[in-house]
């Protein structure tokens, strides 16, 4: 699984004509622009487009390194931004999985079941943050979203701005499979305590504004190792203003198998 990462990685950086701007001091200089403005500005441009949705529908998936295990999972979601509420389906690899999250409802708990044998339980009600709820994700269902994983992209930009050793490409023409995309990439050439990660990219949709893929690819235990992919969450087949209801958010949709 490494090699496979590394070579993607290895794919990525190679395929596409990239624009850089770099800083190299500990501190950026104050009279000049840091190399991640620009950068914030267009992911928070591209936050605007999905906050001004009211709900959506789309495919999600996602990989994440839980101890040493790369974890996937993929799955159809429903999001309603105001009251804020989620609906997913699982396909891979718990298919028929179900999980219904309603801000300020269920005593602001989560309800899941599961599928085949586990399905004898039936509904159960957990706490988002619960070791339950979080054993195979590394962000509680609180935290699930377009808008939730582009804002986390630019607090980290914002707060590594305050200093320098940063580098940021530009890849205008890159794509996710036959989307046509921009992507950002910030990286940093040593391991300090300000940077969550050596490597973070956006992925913004160009017809769309959207952003529709985040990495973060954290330093290796070994100075000259590659640096090692943590998390990978994808958006695809984003339909805005879906026009979800309550129903959608409710176990006793007939359409559901709660």
């Amino acid at each position: 699984m490494d090699g496979i990462l590394t070579l993607r990685f290895l794919a990525l950086t190679c395929s596409l004509l990239a624009v850089s701007v770099a800083a190299h001091a500990d501190e950026p200089s104050a009279s000049r622009e840091h190399p991640l403005t620009p950068a914030i500005k267009l992911a928070s441009s591209s936050l605007e487009t999905i906050s001004e949705a009211k709900d959506y529908t789309a495919a999600f998936s996602k990989r994440e390194l839980m101890g040493n295990q790369m974890v996937f999972h993929s799955m159809n979601v429903k999001i309603r931004h105001e009251p804020f509420s989620v609906y997913l389906r699982f396909q891979k690899p718990r298919d028929g999985r179900e999980v219904i999250f309603v801000e300020g409802a269920n005593g602001g708990n989560l309800l899941a079941h599961e599928t085949g044998l586990a399905s004898i339980v039936g509904t159960v009600s957990l706490s988002p943050k619960s070791r339950e709820a979080m054993s195979e994700s590394r962000y509680p269902i609180t935290e699930m979203g377009i808008r939730t994983l582009v804002s986390r992209v630019i607090d980290q930009w914002t707060e590594e701005s305050k200093y320098g050793e940063c580098e940021v490409k530009y890849y205008p023409n890159a794509k996710l499979g036959t989307v046509e995309c921009r992507v950002i990439e910030s990286s940093h050439p040593r391991p300090r305590k300000q940077f969550r990660s050596q490597i973070t990219r956006l992925y913004i949709e160009k017809e769309s504004n959207l952003p529709v893929r985040v990495e973060h690819w954290a330093f290796a235990a070994r100075e000259g190792d590659p640096p090692v992919l943590v998390e990978e969450y994808t958006y695809s087949n984003i339909v805005l203003d879906a026009g979800l209801t309550d129903v959608d958010f409710d176990t006793r949709n007939p359409n559901y198998g709660f």
